[in-house]
């Protein structure tokens, strides 16, 4: 208990996220969820559900970042608001102090990161109590988080790749970086050290046997970003590609907004890994305040308004605008 305390306040202090002041005020509240399964992780669980949301439609999970809350980054990140526009559900986990003194969903730590254990049980519980209670599709799940909540998407993707369609990482780390580092500290500043099939067989050593399809990835990350280093977004290129059976060579490799932006594409030809690399971007999530028709969330800690907003990129990429 001793060592794991260490390595929350370790982490806490590098990944950090304030809460965001609320973008416009949202036609439906975000509410609290109780009695959503046996909750090992002993997380909290909130949702947005639009007014009015049909049958049927997509869910979206967002994981907050170090020190936010459920509702805060769900606004300030801009899911809220194209949960309106394009209507879906948000599934939103709140990290509680009991369990990280800095609310750092704990991607690092063994019993949290298994299939069936911790807090990644507790979001996959969260994931079938939403699916039921707003007949949600199970084929259109996705999952997303900022830093510590980036971390936690991978261990999503890994563990229960079955319940996603597709995940997007901003600012985070491939899944088992800490331990192919030997420390948290060690592998957001310099990475795994590994190769991509070393990084491959730590997602398919997650779920043994499962033969697919696996989620689709999409990474966004600053390369001014001191707090977790950019080669985490090449760690998790090489990891997922290698999961999808595809190479480390991009098939499309362009700008979107003014930034670098790389595609690659499995066996089948269809898109498994997207790369955002954000020029000039520190720690933090894309975005790119304002009412035009790409433009989404608000700007604050840790929220940064590059012209960019990712949520917006990865919703329209799943397919999420239709």
């Amino acid at each position: 208990m001793v060592a794991l305390a260490a390595a929350a306040l370790l982490v806490a202090p590098s990944l950090p996220a304030a809460t965001a002041a609320p973008a416009a005020r949202a036609a439906a509240p975000v509410q609290e969820v109780t009695g959503f399964g046996t909750n090992p992780g002993q997380l909290k669980m909130f949702r947005y559900v639009p007014d009015g949301l049909a049958r049927g439609r997509p869910v979206v999970v967002v994981l907050h970042g170090c020190t936010q809350n459920a509702a805060g980054y769900g606004t300030g990140s801009g899911w809220t608001e194209l949960a309106d526009r394009w209507g879906f559900s948000l599934v939103l986990p709140q990290q509680q102090p009991l369990n990280n003194i800095s609310s750092c969903f704990n991607w690092f730590q063994t019993g949290d990161t298994a299939r069936g254990q911790g807090e990644a049980a507790s979001v996959a519980q969260m994931v079938d109590r939403q699916l039921a209670d707003v007949a949600g599709n199970s084929s259109r799940v996705y999952v997303t988080g900022l830093s510590a909540g980036g971390g936690m998407t991978a261990v999503m993707m890994a563990t229960y790749p079955e319940k996603f369609a597709a995940g997007g990482v901003v600012a985070g780390l491939p899944y088992g970086c800490a331990q192919a580092a030997g420390s948290p500290w060690v592998c957001m500043s310099a990475g795994g050290g590994q190769s991509p099939r070393q990084w491959g067989d730590r997602v398919r050593a997650a779920r043994p046997g499962y033969t697919g399809p696996w989620p689709r990835l999409t990474v966004f990350h600053g390369t001014a970003d001191t707090k977790v280093g950019p080669v985490n977004m090449t760690g998790l290129a090489d990891q997922w590609t290698d999961v999808q059976g595809a190479d480390q060579a991009p098939d499309v490799s362009d700008t979107v907004a003014g930034y670098p932006h790389q595609v690659f594409h499995g066996p089948g030809g269809d898109p498994v890994v997207e790369t955002y690399r954000v020029t000039g971007m520190a720690h933090g999530q894309p975005v790119d305040p304002g009412t035009g028709s790409e433009q989404c969330g608000a700007a604050g800690a840790n929220l940064l308004d590059v012209g960019m907003c990712a949520a917006y990129r990865m919703g329209a990429g799943w397919g999420l605008a239709g």
